[in-house]
């Protein structure tokens, strides 16, 4: 079904079909490359949350721990959560969380690296939502005004299209 709204764009959007309808897209004639993603997201605590990120006050336990492990664990469902994406397999993935004091925040970082036919940029930003929602989970009991922001593609690298880093011309 078609909207019947215009949208003008370079590029065609590869998750439609030729009648506008979502479908997965055909990866099968594509090149294997090695290929990474970069992701962040940043998680605006307060003061109450952010001194409870210490383990030794968070009833829950160690807050950056449980949101790194949950930014893994979720990296490696990306497929469940977003319908069109292919089930990947990849060779690591790293969850970095960075408590930024003076922004009474914490900046988590999430990259994916492999071989493939298609790109890890779902999985990067996949596995830093999750981080930031399970970092809010462990926090929230000391302030429900935690506010999670910044979810954003960083880099990607391989493929078709090469290296793409935000900030740089588009």
């Amino acid at each position: 079904m078609k909207t019947g709204r215009t949208i003008a764009a370079a590029r065609p959007l590869s998750h439609l079909d030729a009648e506008g309808r979502a479908r997965m897209v055909d990866v099968s004639g594509k090149r294997v490359t090695a290929r990474t993603a970069r992701a962040r997201a940043v998680v605006v605590l307060g003061r109450a949350a952010f001194q409870a990120l210490d383990a030794a006050t968070n009833r829950k336990g160690d807050a950056l721990a449980v949101a790194r492990l949950a930014g893994i664990q979720a990296a490696k469902r990306t497929a469940e959560w977003i319908p069109l994406c292919h089930p990947l397999a990849f060779d690591s993935v790293g969850v970095t969380l960075a408590p930024r004091p003076a922004r009474l925040a914490v900046e988590i970082t999430a990259e994916v690296k492999g071989t493939g036919k298609t790109g890890y940029e779902m999985e990067a930003l996949v596995a830093a939502t999750a981080a930031a929602l399970a970092l809010y989970d462990m926090c929230k009991a000391a302030d429900k005004g935690i506010e999670i922001r910044e979810i954003t593609l960083l880099e990607k690298t391989g493929g078709k299209t090469g290296t793409w880093r935000r900030g740089k011309a588009r």
